[in-house]
């Protein structure tokens, strides 16, 4: 997670503790900074964000090895693999051939008993026919009436198998992403219909690259009936990969069978999976940034000047730790920052107000806002005084609310 991050060990695992033991993200960031090392709220979020998501991790893989063990099929390597396993989707693809699902077109081949047949293909022998072979299978009991037949329903044995390759669906995954690019176009009855929706009547754009809201505007269009989309990819590159994963022979009889296989495969099985795992991490993506984007206008309005376009001084009042006081401009531009000890002791409250009235000459603020925190009173009343005895009274100081600030 460090690692992942950026961040020293030592200030992540201080973080998880302190969420293990119900500390709260702004808690975290502004009172335990000795502990976290300073981190700021954005980083604390980011660790019990990834917390989050290695917690449903380890619990997924719990779930997944006892179903393996309970299967009889639970080895020493795959355990090994499982425990591994740093992202999801990857686990997902370890599981792949263990999970209960209904039975599929390479099950009911299994029965018929050609799995002898399927293995032959993948071993891409150069001594073989493979027509005489099949013939050995034709069986009208079994539903196996002639070698099409038989051949088609070995080729659906190594689909599934290629189709449940933890490797090749990883490599298969990589390529969508990094080359693959989302297509939309619009259907057929809005075809000379005006919509908000025209720039995306002929569209393509890579899934490494659209924004967020580029994503938001196809799907709606999608959900609304405009449009109609799809995962484009590099269906000859991918099929290239698979064979070469599975030791393609061009010079063996049954080079042609392994061929249909992974077509097969890609195109009914592993391809529309990893559509949907692409489209749900898109989603999850394009939510995440339209969040941060709406997270920075919400910043801006909420930092927007309430006093208007004028000089203020800022004061978060404290006892132990002080009173730190912040100089904005007219614009809201950042000048400086001091901290004071107004409440340690005669010779520090001389020090505090000598050093206060140098930055508000030094800034020649129209208002000093006070917060309404711990020792808030005590801060305004000082200010205030102090203000007046040198002349400043001229000067607004108003106790402002502190909600939201810690």
């Amino acid at each position: 997670m460090a690692t992942d991050l950026s961040l020293p060990e030592g200030a992540v695992s201080a973080v998880i503790q302190l969420l293990d033991e119900g500390a709260t993200v702004p808690f975290i960031a502004r009172y335990r900074k000795e502990a976290t090392g300073g981190l700021d709220e954005v980083a604390v979020r980011d660790i019990q964000e990834r917390r989050g998501y290695f917690k449903e991790l380890e619990e997924r893989k719990l779930a997944i090895l006892k179903s393996i063990e309970e299967q009889g099929k639970l080895t020493p390597g795959l355990e090994k693999r499982i425990r591994a396993c740093t992202e999801k989707a990857r686990l997902e693809d370890l599981y792949a051939p263990y999970k209960k699902k209904r039975k599929t077109r390479a099950d009911i081949a299994k029965e018929r008993g050609l799995e002898p047949l399927a293995l032959r293909i993948l071993a891409q022998p150069l001594d073989a026919d493979p027509e005489k072979e099949a013939e050995a299978f034709v069986s009208a009991e079994k539903e196996l009436p002639d070698t099409k037949a038989v051949l088609a329903g070995a080729r659906d044995i190594v689909a599934q198998d290629i189709a449940e390759d933890a490797d090749i669906r990883a490599t298969i995954r990589a390529l969508f992403e990094t080359t693959g690019a989302l297509e939309s176009t619009v259907q057929p009855e809005h075809q000379d219909k005006r919509t908000k929706f025209e720039d995306y009547y002929d569209y393509r754009e890579a899934l490494s690259a659209i924004p967020a809201h580029r994503f938001h505007a196809i799907r709606r269009g999608e959900i609304e009936g405009v449009l109609r989309t799809r995962i484009a990819y590099d269906e000859d590159r991918a099929l290239a990969e698979i064979l070469r994963a599975r030791s393609h022979n061009a010079r063996s009889p049954f080079a042609s069978e392994l061929e249909l296989a992974a077509r097969d495969s890609l195109r009914r099985l592993l391809a529309p999976t990893i559509e949907t795992d692409i489209r749900v991490n898109l989603k999850l993506k394009a939510d995440r940034d339209a969040v941060n984007v709406f997270a920075e206008n919400l910043r801006h309005l909420l930092l927007a000047a309430p006093y208007g376009e004028k000089p203020v001084i800022g004061v978060d009042p404290g006892l132990r730790t002080g009173c730190k006081c912040a100089a904005v401009d007219a614009t809201g531009r950042y000048l400086e920052n001091i901290t004071i000890y107004p409440f340690r002791g005669e010779g520090d409250l001389v020090r505090a107000a000598r050093d206060f009235l140098e930055f508000v000459r030094r800034h020649a603020p129209a208002a000093v806002a006070v917060g309404n925190g711990t020792a808030g009173r005590e801060t305004e009343r000082f200010v205030r005084d102090l203000l007046k005895d040198a002349g400043l009274a001229q000067i607004q100081v108003v106790l402002v609310s502190e909600a939201g600030a810690s």
